[in-house]
């Protein structure tokens, strides 16, 4: 199994939200700034996690994304599962036809199936309560983000335009000057 940048980011986005959920609804562009990831990708990840209920989303001014359920109760696995990431090492995808349609499977699948079920069973034994305590315990820290808002400034003046009575096409230019 090789684990893709999909899952790679879909993981560390959700560890982003389980450690600032507590502020408010999590948005993905703070998610992207503090990560470095695409806006437009993660996108694209958030809407496969809402589709399989691991995140909700808030709309309108102060929305973003929350946890749909308690982070102990969101594994990695779940993750990467909604995200459409194969946890597969075999090379039939598990089909048991690494030879062929007809010929069988190779004489490794069943090491490759084991090994899957053992990755399986690691990343649904791994929940996002236990990462984000490790990062805690790391120093990596959540910081209080105060809603900074533009100051409004007043428009500025402008002085009104000065009524010229002067021939406003070429024709009464003509007739003025006769």
């Amino acid at each position: 199994m090789r684990l893709t940048t999909k899952g790679r980011f879909a993981v560390t986005a959700m560890i982003d939200v389980a450690m600032r959920q507590h502020l408010g609804p999590v948005t993905l562009a703070g998610i992207s700034q503090r990560q470095h990831i695409s806006l437009s990708y993660l996108e694209q990840l958030f809407g496969k996690l809402r589709r399989h209920e691991l995140v909700d989303s808030v709309r309108g001014p102060g929305g973003g994304y929350t946890l749909s359920r308690k982070s102990e109760e969101i594994s990695i696995a779940d993750i990467i599962i909604a995200v459409d990431e194969p946890l597969d090492a075999t090379q039939c995808g598990g089909k048991e036809n690494c030879n062929g349609e007809d010929n069988g499977p190779c004489m490794t699948h069943d090491l490759w199936a084991q090994l899957n079920a053992k990755m399986v069973e690691f990343l649904d034994s791994v929940n996002l309560k236990g990462l984000v305590e490790q990062n805690l315990a790391k120093g990596v820290t959540v910081e209080e983000v105060a809603i900074t808002r533009k100051p409004v400034s007043p428009l500025p003046v402008t002085a009104k335009p000065i009524k010229v009575k002067a021939p406003n096409s070429v024709f009464n230019l003509a007739q003025t000057l006769n």
